[in-house]
């Protein structure tokens, strides 16, 4: 608390001198907002003030009633809040922001939450290419700020491949090297998605070895823990080992899409709550992100089948189904998944992978009596030709509602393809705490929407309403600030940001894009010599672009 209020005492005398020298000035600003609801991001309460922003920065916050300099632009904000550009710390927007199609790049989905920046590189599968991703990102254009992680994934499976096994010394001298490239480039964290094939065949130690060198460069550990339900070590035990990767490594952690997966492990939010606050009260540093749904988003291979029958992909697993030993072991494996996910009514397909011939809209359940087959067969049949896109409807509210009230959790949204999370988390997290039972306040849902989100990533320039820093503000009406996607209908766009403002240029007006691509890469700061294979890597990839060659790391993005 003392920290925050220095901070608030020092933004504020710094937002008093920026204001004298404007009203005296006879310059020309570039934008004034006024009469809006100011909400700076540290959890005080709103406040009538004007903002002015220059080059991309605010350069003033002027109290109601005090003198306004000239400006060229005016948003009169009457009865809307005005915030810090939301900051979403776990989505899947790479794709995107690599795309050809412009509106693709300009990340709508994001943009119409008032999310001004995304983290990219979560579950483990940010490529150490960053240095190549944001280039092209810069000179293609994007619609919102990216802040990068380097992930286990692509590490992992660069050096060796798809497979169960340990890493020889030298293989893991190489993925150190990665890992270092990858902060080196600009990543801010280190990720790990330890439930997925091949990253759940990587051991603690493994794990730790590569944290240890991101966090040489301050980075965060941010993990999709191993286990969120009772697949391996439960959900209780991969939160001890996330806990033990911090500590044996001096790093933040920051666990992702917190939850308790399932009818097993429904009420564990106590227990988990409970080492996270004994781990903080010892001195860690421990956050968590949560998306406002009672439905995670998933594939069928993922949801049901087991981790060992993925090894070598969806080829080697059919392959595995050949065998009537093995292929039974598989069978009732996935039994035990569909139990664990709280049935097959509980899994909506919501999007085809490959060639699997499913009908979006139907549970699994509703897809194997309509085939004619039983659940077990109606999951190998989609898995037989694709995959599927499910939504998981595996949360207890009593859960999802405890680890909201928690001050160490931030509003994120895990946003990905099929689900609304991708267009719609921050406007219903908005609608469940604000206007719902846990009666938050707007300020402290733009705090961990904004503030506090930066303070976890370690990005120190945005994120506030303050003098000094870049103009990301999101003014948004708190009367009509909503979701309207939904699980049957996921792409819908959400309502109520009336003006969204990146890096000092207006994206949205009067609640329409504009058009604008004003978002950018925002790297880490590092001065490092990664060693010899990082820059071999590097020059040769150089070589590549240079040659008019594409780039594997962003082809298979």
């Amino acid at each position: 608390m003392t920290v925050i209020k220095a901070t608030l005492a020092a933004s504020a005398f710094v937002a008093l001198a920026s204001c004298q020298a404007i009203s005296s000035s006879t310059e020309t600003s570039d934008l004034a907002i006024v009469n809006g609801i100011v909400h700076d991001g540290n959890g005080e309460a709103g406040r009538i003030a004007s903002i002015i922003v220059n080059d991309g920065k605010i350069t003033g916050i002027i109290p109601q009633g005090e003198p306004l300099p000239q400006t060229r632009r005016t948003i009169d904000a009457q009865d809307l809040v005005v915030a810090p550009g939301f900051i979403d710390p776990h989505t899947h927007s790479t794709a995107d922001l690599l795309a050809d199609d412009a509106e693709q790049r300009a990340n709508l989905p994001f943009l119409f939450q008032g999310v001004t920046t995304v983290v990219v590189g979560n579950d483990g599968f940010g490529s150490p290419e960053i240095a190549a991703q944001s280039r092209q990102m810069r000179e293609q254009g994007i619609g919102s700020n990216v802040a990068f992680l380097v992930g286990l994934g692509p590490i992992r499976e660069q050096v060796i491949g798809n497979v169960d096994r340990a890493p020889k010394p030298d293989e893991l001298d190489q993925m150190r090297m990665l890992t270092r490239q990858g902060m080196c480039e600009g990543a801010w964290g280190f990720s790990a998605g330890l439930y997925y094939v091949p990253q759940n065949y990587a051991e603690t130690d493994e794990v730790v070895t590569l944290m240890s060198e991101a966090a040489e460069f301050g980075g965060y550990y941010d993990t999709h823990m191993r286990d969120e339900s009772t697949y391996s070590i439960t959900v209780t035990g991969a939160l001890k080992e996330a806990l033990e990767v911090g500590k044996r490594t001096g790093s933040p952690v920051h666990i992702a899409h917190i939850k308790a997966l399932g009818p097993a492990v429904w009420g564990q939010s106590a227990k988990m709550i409970e080492m996270i606050e004994t781990a903080r009260r010892e001195g860690q540093r421990v956050t968590a992100d949560q998306y406002p749904w009672d439905a995670s988003g998933t594939r069928v291979s993922n949801a049901v089948v087991p981790r060992w029958a993925l090894e070598g992909g969806l080829p080697a697993f059919r392959k595995r189904l050949e065998d009537p030993e093995m292929g039974e072991r598989i069978r009732t494996s996935i039994v035990a998944g569909l139990a664990r996910r709280g049935g097959a009514d509980r899994l909506l397909i919501t999007g085809q992978l490959g060639d699997a011939p499913v009908p979006i809209g139907l549970t699994l359940a509703e897809y194997s009596e309509a085939k004619g087959l039983g659940y077990i067969d109606g999951a190998i049949a989609i898995l037989m030709e694709g995959d599927a896109r499910v939504a998981s409807f595996n949360m207890s509210e009593a859960d999802i509602a405890a680890f909201a009230r928690q001050d160490w959790v931030v509003t994120g949204s895990d946003g990905s393809t099929g689900h609304p999370r991708k267009y719609a988390s921050f406007p219903k997290a908005y609608q469940d705490l604000v206007n719902g039972n846990l009666e938050m306040s707007i300020a402290r849902f733009v705090q961990r929407s904004s503030a506090q989100t930066a303070d976890i990533v370690g990005i120190t320039d945005r994120g506030r309403i303050a003098v000094g820093l870049a103009a990301d503000i999101v003014i948004f009406d708190p009367k009509n600030f909503a979701p309207r996607a939904s699980y049957q209908s996921p792409k819908e766009l959400s309502s109520g940001v009336r003006h969204l403002i990146v890096n000092g240029t207006e994206t949205i007006t009067d609640g329409q894009y504009s058009g604008q691509l004003s978002g950018r890469p925002l790297l880490k700061p590092a001065q490092c010599d990664a060693g010899p294979l990082w820059i071999d890597s590097r020059t040769s990839r150089d070589a590549r672009l240079r040659a008019g060659q594409s780039d594997p790391a962003i082809d298979d993005l």
